[in-house]
């Protein structure tokens, strides 16, 4: 997926936002406005949006000396999605379908997207949660994530943030999980998740994790390690969370699921649905990318 015009006032509001996060400093709020501003201007809006967000985030981390400034919230996330995961646990196995209820709790846990929205309130989390569990969905595409699951040899998940991936842990063990390799990021950006997440939910316990070398909000494939790239072209199946994936993603020929909540106007019309909408969908065609270039193109 391409960069949209639309898109450039979202980095500039991601860039404040992140900055008033991590710093209380109006000098270095400036900064990082103005810095953003300036990557606009030579911005290749052929690369995916998450390519700017790797280059502000890296000069975030720069100016503020810091380099995971959202540690701290990564773990307040964690802990508190590890609560939810007790009580959510036998909400999946006593449900007619743990598959479709898993997809739908794992959808829900996409709300912890501090690139997004810089405050989440535990609130927001328990309302996403129970929306989530009665929201109308395809059935037919939770029918066809079973078949391929069953089907395929080599499962990667691409997690996508801290918090979330306890979301992520519940569909998990409705997989069958000798098959499944978790992927978290190589380096920190923003809340995505990394190894150290990983192993404080838990998820190194029942399935292997690897990291893929990269610091961008997605999978930039030309940005991660050579042996996640030899891992991601061997498997046979992807399932990839968050919009930073779809965006990532969404054009490469791989088998993949898209896990995610529609959080973006850019991203609702590229998929076809409504904001706030749960979406699993798999790969866009390639008809369809070019329907939603042609309305970008018009805007």
């Amino acid at each position: 997926m391409k960069t949209y015009l639309d898109c450039i006032s979202c980095f500039v509001r991601q860039g404040l936002d992140s900055a008033r996060l991590v710093s209380d400093d109006e000098q270095i709020h400036e900064q990082v406005v103005r810095q953003v501003l300036r990557l606009a201007v030579d911005l290749d809006m052929s690369q995916t949006p998450p390519a700017m967000g790797q280059k502000i985030h890296r000069l975030i981390r720069e100016l503020v000396g810091n380099d995971d400034p959202y540690r701290d919230l990564k773990k307040q996330h964690n802990r508190f999605a590890l609560e939810l995961y007790d009580l959510l646990e036998p909400t999946v196995h006593s449900t007619e379908d743990p598959l479709e209820t898993a997809v739908r709790l794992a959808i829900a846990g996409n709300i912890i997207d501090l690139g997004v929205k810089t405050s989440i309130s535990d609130s927001d989390i328990h309302k996403t949660i129970n929306d989530s569990l009665t929201a109308p969905f395809d059935e037919a595409m939770v029918e066809q994530l079973r078949s391929d699951t069953e089907c395929a040899q080599n499962i990667l998940y691409l997690a996508d943030n801290a918090g979330e991936i306890v979301f992520d842990r519940l569909l998990i063990e409705q997989l069958p999980t000798e098959k499944v390799t978790v992927v978290v990021k190589g380096k920190p950006i923003i809340n995505d998740a990394t190894m150290d997440d990983a192993e404080f939910v838990g998820l190194t316990k029942i399935v292997e994790v690897i990291d893929n070398g990269s610091d961008a909000p997605g999978t930039i494939l030309e940005t991660c390690s050579q042996s996640f790239r030899d891992r991601f072209e061997a498997a046979d199946l992807v399932i990839a969370k968050g919009q930073g994936n779809y965006e990532t993603l969404s054009d490469s020929d791989k088998n993949i699921f898209f896990i995610l909540k529609a959080k973006c106007p850019v991203i609702a019309e590229h998929i076809g649905c409504e904001i706030g909408d749960m979406i699993l969908c798999h790969n866009p065609s390639v008809q369809v990318n070019q329907r939603k270039d042609e309305y970008y193109a018009k805007r």
